[in-house]
This record gives structure tokens, C-alpha cells and sequence, in this order.
């Protein structure tokens, strides 16, 4: 199958959409990237919404536009906590997006990955190796570090969009979109994104928001990836090191919105 490149006036229309709409995203993520993920949110319109206990989870998904299940920092509690916001997501019809970080090498996170696949993820968003693993082609990387090219895993991503009609990511220095039948993909970036605690994580949580959107849910994940590559090239020409990137990533994402907006 090969990949179509996302055309940049189908990219705009969901930012446009994305902006519009401004969804209301419920994000069960890892400790570690609370605060950038809900600032990515923010500068694009959307409004986060980290709501961790099971009870108020469940309640908190009937509410929410769409939720994001990120396995970075995984403890039993968090397990409750995220069968709860789905189990309540798919009885009102809420997308939910997996992010299935540092599958492979660890059972816990391995085996509850697994388990959630089951409950028809709207899409799926993580590096290749964790999409390998994830299909059962290897074991994974280093933890959130990839070992292999997104390439190599675009035969993984197609197989798991297939079996679980969803829409899969896998992103990288290209980033690949497929719902098992159709690949989009996307070029841009920065070297700098991988400098940066979050810029993964936070992407999910976009490609969460897109969920949401009218329209073709392929082209809207897409959509996703691309505004992340296109504020990361912009802010990378701005930044001097990782410190001033972080803050000209925000900004960018945030530009953006009033560059391309209708």
C-alpha cells in the first residue's frame, strides 16, 4: 500500500474544524506531561479536563467530546481509573485514543493494552516500535524511545487498524496514517520535537481532540500529526536549544491557529 502525502488544504480544514469546535477533552495521561499536553490543548482551542479518580472518571467521560488513554506512568489505580472512562465513553458514544506507551517490555502495560484494544479505540497514536510491539512484530524499544523508522512499522500499524477498525499513527521522522485500507502521509517536523518531554504524549492528546471532528477520521488524525509538524518546524526555526523550543512550540501552535483559521 503506498501512502498518499496529506494534501496542506486538508490539514486546514480540520485546524479549522478543531478550532470551531473547540472539543472538550477528557486526558487520563501520565504524570509526567499533564501540564504540556493541557497547554498543547489550550493553544489550539481545545479544552483539557485531567480527571483521574474511577468514579469521577466515569462520570467525567459522559461529558467529555473525546478521551485520551495514555499508558506512560501506569498504576493500578490509573488501570481503574481508565476502564471506568472508557467503559462510560462507549455507552455515550465518545472516541477514545490509545497511546500505548513503552508497550512490549513490560507485562503490566503490555498485558492491560491488550486488554483496552478490545473496547474499539477509536485511533491509536505511538512511535514504531511501540506499534510493533503492540501487533505482536517485537518486543518494543527503550521505554518512550524508538528503535525502529515508522516505516518499518507501516505494515504493523495496517494490521492492527484492520483488526480493530481504528485508525492508527505511527509517527517518527514521517509520520504514517491508516484505518487498514488507506495511508496518508506526513512530512515536517523537527529533530527538536524529540528534545522535549511531551511532544508524543501531546499529540495523542490532538489526535484525541480530531477524534471528535466531522468528516473523515483518517484525514482528521492526519490533520493532527500535521499541525504538530508544521508548529514544530516553525518553532524549531525560532528556538536556540530545547528550553526556548518548548515555549516557541506553544506559541506556534497557537499562531497557527490565527494564520490558517476562517
Amino acid at each position: 500500500m503506498q501512502p498518499d502525502l496529506l494534501h496542506d488544504a486538508v490539514a486546514i480544514r480540520v485546524l479549522n474544524h478543531l478550532h470551531a469546535r473547540s472539543p472538550l477533552v477528557h486526558c487520563l495521561t501520565n504524570d509526567v506531561v499533564q501540564t504540556f499536553t493541557a497547554n498543547v490543548l489550550l493553544a489550539l482551542n481545545a479544552s483539557p479536563a485531567m480527571v483521574v479518580d474511577p468514579d469521577e472518571a466515569a462520570q467525567f467521560s459522559a461529558v467529555a467530546d473525546g478521551l485520551l488513554i495514555n499508558l506512560g506512568t501506569l498504576t493500578q489505580p490509573q488501570r481503574d481509573a481508565m476502564r471506568a472512562a472508557i467503559t462510560s465513553a462507549r455507552c455515550h458514544n465518545t472516541p477514545w485514543t490509545l497511546d500505548p506507551v513503552a508497550v512490549g517490555a513490560l507485562t503490566l502495560r503490555t498485558d492491560f493494552a491488550h486488554e483496552i484494544l478490545a473496547l474499539n479505540p477509536a485511533a491509536i497514536r505511538g512511535n514504531a516500535s511501540e506499534i510493533r510491539a503492540l501487533a505482536g512484530e517485537s518486543t518494543g524499544g527503550r521505554g518512550v524511545d524508538t528503535t525502529d523508522r515508522a516505516a518499518d512499522a507501516l505494515h504493523a500499524a495496517i494490521t492492527l487498524a484492520r483488526q480493530y477498525r481504528t485508525v492508527v499513527a505511527v509517527t517518527g521522522e514521517v509520520d504514517y496514517v491508516t484505518d487498514g485500507e488507506r495511508t496518508l502521509a506526513i512530512r515536517g517536523g523537527d529533530p527538536l520535537m524529540t528534545r522535549v518531554v511531551g511532544t508524543g504524549c501531546a499529540l495523542s492528546a490532538v489526535v484525541a481532540a480530531c477524534c471528535t471532528l466531522p468528516g473523515d477520521r483518517l484525514e482528521n488524525v492526519a490533520g493532527a500529526c500535521w499541525i504538530m509538524k508544521r508548529a514544530g518546524a516553525q518553532a524549531a526555526s525560532r528556538a536556540t536549544g530545547p528550553g526556548s523550543f518548548a515555549s516557541a512550540f506553544l506559541d506556534a501552535l497557537y499562531g497557527l491557529n490565527r494564520e490558517v483559521a476562517q
